[in-house]
């Protein structure tokens, strides 16, 4: 089969596509062939291998070579032991283990996947997963009139993020690139913040809520900008940032009851299921920058590498049929 192959951390050039043998599933595991995949932050650093918790798929070079988590496709065979779904099923999910989805062919446990809904596209499907749990978990307890600041927003998952705090009735300032706001106000947002013209975190006990997708300031630099009773939630970033809010973070901002965390967001089936649900609503959408074909991969991983990206990179793994 096609795939995509990591064999080394560093720059887009360190993918390029390949051929390996066809997975064969397991007895607890569906084997799918791939439509379509997405591109996260998180596929951005694990192509870099940086922040350090990106290696843990392999400290020198990646042990599963084959990179992507979100994909969207077809079951077209199931293991002995699963019941649930049978060939020709429409699914789509995250990938355990985070790596497999930039393949003709992905094999993984079914306790991921959802079953796709008829309207949904396989290319829209396969924006979901991570960015819509990561937004589905962060904006959780949002209520009308808080104001949420969401930093990052230009990227991945921001649209998924700015779109339910709006929807929750939040008043909603999105931080990113200068050069972004206008998408920033297209996807919802009442307020663009360019990072180069501003920090954010100056902006002292304004914001009951902070959802931050690139963290890289000390939780008591961070605790400054949330109003008492806020609630600051690092959802990814700098090692350093990540260990420090964990360890410090319910220090920083005791005195004024503020909570300074990091959101961990695990891989949910019945997460997945509850955002699609809204997004097949009409009540957000998930933003596509660019679709490339599988042999442009390495186009797509260039993309989002350079932060250029408005919304999710995808890559079509077959034509559409």
């Amino acid at each position: 089969m096609r795939a995509v192959i990591q064999e080394r951390y560093g720059s887009p050039d360190a993918v390029e596509l390949g051929e390996l043998p066809e997975p064969v599933p397991a007895e607890g595991e569906v084997l799918i062939e791939v439509r379509a995949a997405s591109l996260n932050g998180s596929d951005r650093e694990n192509l870099a291998g940086s922040p350090f918790y990106a290696r843990l798929n392999g400290l020198r070079r990646p042990r599963r070579p084959v990179p992507g988590s979100d994909v969207a496709g077809v079951v077209v065979s199931v293991g002995s032991a699963v019941s649930e779904y049978a060939p020709g099923d429409e699914v789509f999910g995250e990938l355990l283990g985070y790596r497999g989805g930039l393949a003709e062919y992905a094999a993984t446990p079914p306790k991921l996947l959802a079953r796709k809904p008829p309207g949904l596209s396989f290319t829209d499907a396969s924006a979901i997963p991570q960015a819509g749990c990561i937004a589905y978990r962060a904006t959780q307890g949002v209520k009308g009139g808080d104001a949420v600041l969401v930093n990052g927003a230009g990227g991945a998952g921001g649209a998924l993020v700015v779109g339910l705090a709006k929807h929750l009735g939040a008043e909603v300032t999105a931080v990113d690139r200068a050069d972004k706001a206008d998408y920033l106000r297209e996807i919802g947002a009442d307020e663009a913040v360019g990072y180069e013209d501003e920090d954010w975190a100056d902006r002292r006990g304004r914001y009951d809520r902070v959802i931050d997708l690139i963290g890289h300031r000390s939780p008591f630099r961070v605790q400054r900008a949330l109003k008492p009773g806020g609630a600051y939630l690092m959802v990814g970033g700098h090692t350093r940032i990540l260990f420090a809010t964990l360890l410090a973070g319910p220090a920083a901002g005791l005195g004024a009851k503020k909570r300074v965390r990091v959101l961990v967001v695990p891989q949910s089936r019945a997460d997945l299921e509850a955002v699609t649900a809204l997004i097949v609503g009409g009540v957000v959408a998930p933003v596509i920058d660019r679709v490339y074909p599988l042999d442009r991969a390495p186009e797509a991983f260039a993309r989002i590498a350079s932060g250029d990206n408005r919304g999710k990179v995808v890559v079509e793994v077959a034509a559409p049929r």
